[in-house]
């Protein structure tokens, strides 16, 4: 078993969000993503001068660490760090701090604006123009939709793949998004809806691709000591890790047989005492379908080229998506396809809620155990198993 010091003695003990939609009406993402951590920082039963800790993703537009304490009124910062996106790069390092002793407690902050690339009224608006690449350098790069697209043909070629398998990941995310008010879109979605989709990058049509999204994620993180004085249901990171494999940029990567994917589910599997049989609520990434697909199967679910089927033989037809061996869930809230991107702290927030057992309608009765995995095949593959306290 690999070295896990931090094994269940840091958790998650506050949660906020603002919820997620197409056009948060011209609020910043300094806005969104205070309201955020003030209601994180209240649901813990803390106030800003309980936080010693602020990681802030550093998401294009978002509120730099030293913005945050300012607007929060924290009066002493003891660690402070802005890691690149994808929410497990930000966990580790609250949990790293923490678990160190660098910080008692941690707010970890995600806040996400629609770029000017990512619709037309976010490139009209000229308080979005100047965030992230503009629209006219992202098909000269191999990147984002061109790089997933290019992978996803390949994946269709070496293993026969259906459009289909794909379907069944987008129908899958929007089904469970009816039942969870925080997410954008929750208009039923069925296969002949998804196979008639405008075409972005053949193979992957508009509804394998996340949806551009305006709103705010937040966590507190602190001692599993401390937790157990602050609520009687804290979250436990029971093991977290990341992952990249050699020459893992888009255009670099040599197959799919060794991705930054798999070092992940190496590093889960040698750290934790549990594995798939004790998972009660799965949350793979779902930035593109062919990333889901991907993690299915690498995570040891089914063989390579056959997450499609996998999700077609465990699809329950009364309730129109996927539910492995009969009982877990996959995405409950919807995911990045219909939740909104959030880089995955949308499926962190939905494991902490799941665990705590406070998502109503769509509960999973009795969820002891998550499996949360973001990131795609490249440079951010990331993994964490969650635990209720």
């Amino acid at each position: 078993m690999a070295r896990n010091p931090i094994k269940d003695q840091v958790a998650i003990v506050g949660i906020g969000t603002t919820g997620f939609r197409r056009d948060a009406g011209g609020r910043s993402s300094a806005s969104l993503g205070v309201e955020a951590a003030i209601a994180a920082i209240r649901d813990a039963g803390l106030t800003p001068a309980d936080i010693d800790g602020i990681t802030a993703v550093a998401e294009p537009g978002a509120p730099r660490p030293n913005q945050v304490a300012a607007m929060l009124g924290i009066p002493n910062v003891r660690h402070y760090a802005s890691p690149s996106p994808v929410a497990v790069f930000g966990l580790v390092d609250a949990i790293n701090a923490v678990f160190s002793g660098a910080c008692d407690t941690a707010l970890l902050l995600f806040s996400m604006l629609r770029l000017p690339w990512g619709s037309r009224s976010a490139a009209a608006d000229p308080f979005r123009k100047h965030l992230g690449f503009g629209a006219s350098v992202i098909p000269e790069m191999l990147m984002g939709a061109p790089a997933y697209a290019a992978w996803a043909s390949r994946y269709v070629h070496e293993y026969g793949a259906r459009r289909e398998d794909f379907g069944y990941v987008a129908l899958n995310s929007r089904t469970n998004a009816a039942s969870n008010p925080l997410a954008a879109m929750r208009a039923p979605l069925t296969m002949d809806d998804y196979l008639s989709a405008r075409m972005i990058r053949d193979p992957l049509c508009l509804l394998d691709m996340d949806l551009p999204v305006d709103g705010a994620d937040a966590f507190v993180i602190t001692t599993a000591e401390r937790a157990r004085d602050l609520r009687d249901d804290p979250v436990l990171i029971h093991a977290a890790t990341v992952g990249l494999a050699s020459e893992g940029d888009e255009d670099q990567l040599g197959g799919l047989s060794r991705t930054g994917q798999h070092v992940v589910v190496e590093q889960l599997k040698a750290k934790s005492d549990l594995w798939l049989d004790d998972v009660d609520v799965f949350f793979p990434y779902d930035g593109f379908t062919i990333i889901t697909l991907g993690w299915i199967e690498n995570l040891g679910f089914c063989g390579p080229g056959e997450g499609g089927k996998f999700l077609e033989s465990h699809w329950d037809e009364k309730s129109g998506r996927a539910l492995i061996d009969g009982r877990v869930p996959i995405n409950p809230h919807g995911g990045s396809l219909s939740e909104g991107a959030t880089r995955g702290s949308g499926h962190l927030r939905e494991a902490v809620v799941q665990l705590r057992g406070d998502a109503g309608d769509r509960q999973v009765a009795g969820a002891r155990t998550a499996l949360v995995t973001p990131g795609g095949f490249f440079f951010n593959s990331q993994g964490v198993i969650l635990r209720s306290g």
